[in-house]
């Protein structure tokens, strides 16, 4: 800034220019002779600016008033009435007095609310002096308030009781109160009431409101988080609803808290937080010929939540027993349930063994995505349901899926034995993994048999798993010919042979049977693999948007930590002054718009086009203005930015 302009900001080197408005005339009445002409009344009143400031600086630029010379400071007309003093400095500069807000105690639940009155009075007077009536005018009410004011300014006035006939009460505003200034501490006694809730469906409502649980719990409205988008600017930094909706639900059920009341351990080797995954009533699940529960644990050491598989009332034989649990430990499969260890413990009152898998939340069976009987289904008589029909495109995605999963087994030298489609879950949108493996090698350690055989029965139980879903019925791999001929009924003749293979046994000289099958589903193997890259695009592509979404925020942090301070290095205003003034008037620009009648403007376009500009520091000007609209500011967003990281640095120096 060249050295003849006038300094505005506090840095000298500031490239802002100010543009500052011409004062507006003070508008003048006009008489009833049609001239412009100044009320009789407003000549003889002392203006207010002599008895607040001492002066007046619009004196000599057409204020109305009655001013008194500095040399002669007469008195008012005799018409008018006597003027009170000018206010002493020490009185006019004092800060405003603001009263303190009082919290109101907790209302006993038996007890009626307080409402607490607000008390208003025209005027408040000592002892003795009469209150002003309505015939006094205009000028007793103003010198009134004028008085209330000058009490406000000088600190509390000890003053009389007010006359209860002249004061009015009105019930207190909650609207205009702060609903969250405090949080009530209830005693332990206290009960919470819980209110009626929306007609969700009873399964829901059974799961989300436990009528035994102390606290009600509302599930989150997933659709409510965000607002439909309005046009292609958006889409780039938000990922897409759907995805979104399905991590905020899995980060919820990783998150619930258990029910109580389950009698479970409160530790369990390192594990803690149990929570049942399947229902504890009605008919106990089955592991084979053991009765079986699974539920979910935070481990201690990590934090991580995990999968605990429990069997009930099982002896090991043997530490070595544990042997295929190391094994199965080192197979890192994405279709396979990672196992993570494996321990014997007594603390469900019982001998039990507990085998750990990895928790992949709200994933669901095979069994109950498409063989489950589901409410409101009809069934065709014959147990089958053919409006549930899997599209052959989803069937050889399963295929595709569990074949690598075997494969991965069978080449480490061991066999699934669990191919099932109640241990099948599905993780995300055709996306299945194996689970409970390694389970069978520990019960069956004892009856040892050989390797190659339980392979082929592998295949086996994989040509049944493909037979049920086909037919969506659980024993359709118990009558092979009719499972046939539904199958080359709704699928193609590759699926039909495919299931063939697999039920006979494949049994090539030299080649291993799982080899074999995935020769067979080679053609569709490739398709499996371009849809699972174009899975890994989408997903890069919200990622993406949620990296725009990390540098915005960042800038937003600095905003904070920048705008309103109201303290740094002894300065109390050091936020308002400088180069950080600007910064106010750009947030200002940002987020505190309004359109022509005044109304504010939620445009997130013009927010992310804003903070894009910011970040990249362009070069295009833009217009700042005061809130009192009286000086304008023209800068770039290069400048803008060059201070908020001057300001921001300047903060983390201290």
């Amino acid at each position: 800034m060249a050295s003849g302009e006038m300094v505005f900001f506090s840095r000298p080197q500031s490239a802002a220019v100010k543009i500052v408005a011409p004062p507006a005339k003070a508008q003048e009445p006009v008489g009833n002779n049609g001239k412009n002409s100044p009320r009789k009344d407003m000549t003889q009143r002392q203006c207010r600016n002599i008895l607040i400031y001492g002066s007046c600086k619009f004196q000599d630029k057409g204020c109305n008033f009655y001013h008194p010379s500095h040399d002669n400071p007469s008195p008012a007309p005799p018409e008018s009435p006597v003027p009170t003093p000018a206010l002493p400095a020490h009185t006019v500069n004092a800060p405003v007095f603001v009263p303190k807000r009082h919290r109101s105690p907790i209302p006993s639940p038996t007890s009626p609310p307080q409402y607490p009155p607000i008390l208003q009075s025209t005027e408040t007077h000592s002892s003795g002096s009469p209150s002003p009536t309505a015939d006094s005018g205009s000028d007793a009410v103003e010198s009134s308030n004028d008085d209330q004011n000058d009490n406000a300014r000088s600190g509390p006035v000890a003053t009389s009781t007010p006359n209860p006939s002249a004061a009015v009460f009105e019930p207190f505003n909650f609207a205009q109160s702060n609903q969250y200034e405090f949080v009530p501490s209830y005693p332990e006694s206290y009960e919470i009431v819980q209110a009626p809730m929306p007609d969700y469906d009873t399964p829901a409502n059974e799961m989300y409101y436990p009528t035994s649980a102390a606290f009600a719990r509302q599930p989150l409205l997933y659709h409510l988080y965000t607002q439909p988008r309005s046009d292609d600017l958006e889409l780039r930094y938000f990922v897409p609803d759907d995805i979104r909706e399905e991590l905020q639900r899995r980060s919820e059920t990783v998150h619930m808290a258990p029910v109580p009341g389950l009698n479970l351990p409160e530790d369990l080797q390192d594990y803690h937080s149990l929570a049942p995954l399947e229902p504890v009533s009605g008919d106990r699940r089955k592991f084979g010929s053991w009765h079986s529960a699974v539920y979910r644990a935070v481990n201690s050491k990590d934090g991580q939540t995990y999968v605990l598989r429990r069997i009930e009332n099982f002896r090991l034989p043997s530490v070595d027993a544990f042997t295929s649990i190391e094994a199965w430990r080192r197979i890192k499969h994405p279709n396979i349930v990672s196992v993570k260890e494996a321990f014997t413990t007594r603390a469900f009152g019982d001998s039990s063994l507990v085998v750990v898998y990895d928790y992949h939340p709200n994933a669901t069976t095979l069994f109950e995505n498409h063989v489950k009987a589901k409410a409101g289904q009809v069934s065709n008589g014959r147990g089958n349901r053919t409006q549930e029909r899997i599209p052959e495109r989803t069937l050889w995605s399963y295929i595709v899926q569990i074949a690598s999963a075997v494969k991965a087994v069978h080449d480490a030298g061991l066999s699934v034995r669990v191919i099932d489609v109640t241990k099948v879950l599905i993780t995300s949108k055709n996306r299945v993994r194996i689970s409970s493996c390694g389970i069978v090698d520990v019960l069956m350690y004892e009856a040892r048999q050989d390797i190659s055989m339980l392979q082929h029965e592998d295949l086996a139980m994989f040509g049944k798993l493909i037979s049920v879903l086909c037919c969506h019925h659980p024993n359709a791999a118990n009558h092979p010919q009719k499972a046939l001929d539904q199958i080359n009924r709704n699928y193609s003749v590759d699926v039909k042979n495919l299931v063939i293979s697999l039920m006979s046994k494949m049994n090539i000289q030299g080649k291993k049977p799982i080899d074999q099958v995935v020769d067979v589903i080679a053609r569709h193997t490739m398709q499996e693999f371009e849809e699972a890259q174009n899975a890994v695009d989408r997903l890069e592509g919200g990622l993406m948007s949620e990296l725009e979404n990390g540098r915005l925020f960042r800038l937003l942090c600095k905003f904070g930590f920048i705008n309103e301070r109201p303290e740094f290095a002894l300065d109390l205003r050091w936020s308002e002054t400088g180069d950080r003034y600007i910064i106010k008037l750009f947030r200002d620009y940002v987020f505190h718009q309004v359109d022509e009648h005044g109304k504010p403007v939620v445009n997130l376009s013009h927010v992310l086009t804003c903070l894009n500009k910011l970040d990249a520091g362009t070069d295009e000007r833009i217009m700042l203005v005061s809130p009192d609209e009286q000086s304008c500011l023209v800068v770039t967003y290069k400048e803008v930015k060059s201070y908020i990281e001057s300001a921001f640095n300047e903060l983390r120096a201290g």
